[in-house]
């Protein structure tokens, strides 16, 4: 069971950015325990032919205050998966409007906890927009007086994720790459399964107080040793050539070229790259069972699910916040814990 409950109600628990990439690998993950489930969408018939006949699917935009109230109406626990990266717009301004909606709105509801996944990165002048917006968002979830579980992670290791279908394009594509300085930059890993492990358990954290954890694997690599890593698994050889230049504007015309990776998000990811994104605490390993497994592990279990005829879910099937097909998204009334159980 992924719930406990001292209580006779089964809790309902909303679930924001079940289109994207993570929320949907979250979703029938909940659905199998029997968690009562309501995902908010923007597009809720693009939805619900991909739901258990259990799950609830209400319209909401977290862009729009006044559609909020009805899809936190009863929730215990949420889960907050939005940003708007492929937004053509200003992301950062509509991540924050986004973030403040919801954190009033969830304090008007009266919900419990919030689980939140943002992105790793020491928080000095030379992190990145993107995430500087990732951890702004955790600091204004946290306003809602609701518990806010947050979690911080580096480059997601999954079948269809933006991390490694951009890794799994460059290196089946070409023989020979050029890899700017970014390629070489410090990160840790985590596979899609430990990441889904920590959200779900993240649900029965038994600590009162709001907390952020960091969370990867056991190894700390650069991106071309990640691309090293995918092309031995696959027997294929590879040449990389290091160059000082192409900045981050090229590099991501580059993998808009190259890669099935639109150009404004590659970009917006590749600005990401120039900051390490490792573990400086161990403090999940203190608080949850999970024991993530190493990059070795985590890309074999990736190419293996890859090489179905179709991934389970893509980065590109999300419907962010900016309203638009093909963007990235994810899509003070506190009380003690109370364990929950779902059938």
């Amino acid at each position: 069971m992924c719930l406990s409950s001292t209580s006779s109600a089964t809790p309902r628990i909303l679930l924001t950015g079940a289109t994207g990439y993570v929320g949907g690998r979250l979703l029938p993950r909940l659905e199998e325990h029997g968690c009562l489930v309501r995902c908010m969408s923007r597009r809720p018939d693009a939805l619900r032919g991909r739901v258990a006949r259990t799950t609830e699917v209400v319209a909401g935009d977290v862009l729009d205050a006044n559609s909020l109230a009805t899809a936190l109406d009863g929730v215990e626990v949420a889960y907050y998966f939005v940003h708007s990266m492929g937004a053509r717009s200003d992301f950062e301004h509509e991540d924050r409007k986004a973030a403040s909606n919801f954190a009033a709105a969830a304090r008007a509801a009266g919900v419990r906890r919030i689980i939140y996944l943002g992105g790793l990165g020491t928080a000095d002048k030379k992190l990145s927009k993107h995430l500087r917006s990732r951890q702004e968002t955790g600091d204004l979830l946290r306003a809602s007086g609701a518990q806010v579980v947050e979690f911080r992670a580096s480059i997601v290791i999954g079948s269809g994720s933006l991390s490694f279908e951009l890794i799994r394009a460059l290196v089946e594509r070409l023989f020979v790459m050029i890899c700017p300085r970014w390629v070489r930059v410090l990160a840790q890993p985590i596979s899609i399964e430990d990441l889904l492990d920590y959200l779900i358990e993240a649900m029965n954290f038994s600590h009162n107080e709001s907390e952020i954890f960091e969370i990867g694997g056991p190894d700390r690599v650069s991106y071309e040793q990640i691309m090293r890593e995918y092309a031995e698994q696959r027997g294929l050889q590879r040449h990389m050539i290091p160059v000082p230049v192409l900045t981050p504007r090229l590099s991501s015309l580059w993998l808009g070229l190259v890669t099935p990776v639109y150009a404004r998000v590659g970009r917006k990811l590749v600005e990401s790259l120039r900051n390490p994104t490792v573990v400086s605490s161990r403090r999940a390993a203190e608080v949850f069972s999970v024991r993530p497994r190493g990059l070795r592990a985590a890309v074999e279990r990736a190419i293996t699910n890859e090489d179905r005829e179709i991934a389970e879910t893509r980065w590109s099937d999300a419907l962010s916040s900016a309203g638009r097909p093909r963007s990235w998204g994810g899509d003070s009334l506190w009380q003690p814990p109370r364990r929950f159980a779902c059938r």
